[in-house]
């Protein structure tokens, strides 16, 4: 499973329209531009296509808090704003946290932030939703917690693992 260098970019949906295609083809609609600015007024553009895993697939509308999660080794247009091909949307909802990154063989995240206890009652699925009975180390993971330590790196038991199996 190839590691995935995740970035994120956080901030308030400013629009949501189908992703221009010229000429028009089969797959106009399928594609979302979604902008989004933070409170510093930076802004992102993120194409969201049938492969962008939406956690829970909740329906992005303009006001919306949202995270985009993209690849930071993946080729991209130079312009401004940047425009960056979105892998997960998570929409944010104050009850929980979500970490999305490559978890290494001790559930410590790439950036050394988290590591991950699993408990009895964490669920662990794949994206599509399907069960998941194996080991999550050393894979890419969509992590939904809530309390965590306050020690470096902190520790959480997860309320759900999701692998993001790509």
């Amino acid at each position: 499973m190839s590691r995935i260098n995740f970035k994120s970019f956080t901030g308030r949906v400013t629009s949501v329209d189908d992703f221009p295609m010229y000429p028009p083809n089969d797959n106009f609609g399928c594609y979302k531009f979604i902008s989004v600015q933070n409170d510093a007024g930076t802004v992102v553009n993120f194409v969201a296509g049938p492969d962008t895993f939406f956690l829970y697939q909740e329906k992005i509308k303009v006001g919306d808090q949202i995270t985009g999660y993209y690849d930071g080794d993946a080729a991209t247009i130079l312009i401004y704003p940047p425009q960056y091909r979105a892998l997960v949307i998570v929409k944010e909802n104050p009850y929980s946290q979500v970490k999305v990154s490559y978890f290494n063989e001790q559930l410590i995240s790439s950036d050394g932030s988290l590591q991950l206890n699993i408990g009895p009652d964490t669920q662990m699925q794949l994206t599509n939703g399907q069960d998941f009975k194996q080991n999550p180390a050393r894979r890419n993971l969509i992590v939904v917690y809530g309390a965590a330590t306050k020690s470096i790196p902190a520790q959480t038991t997860p309320y759900e693992i999701i692998i993001f199996c790509r």
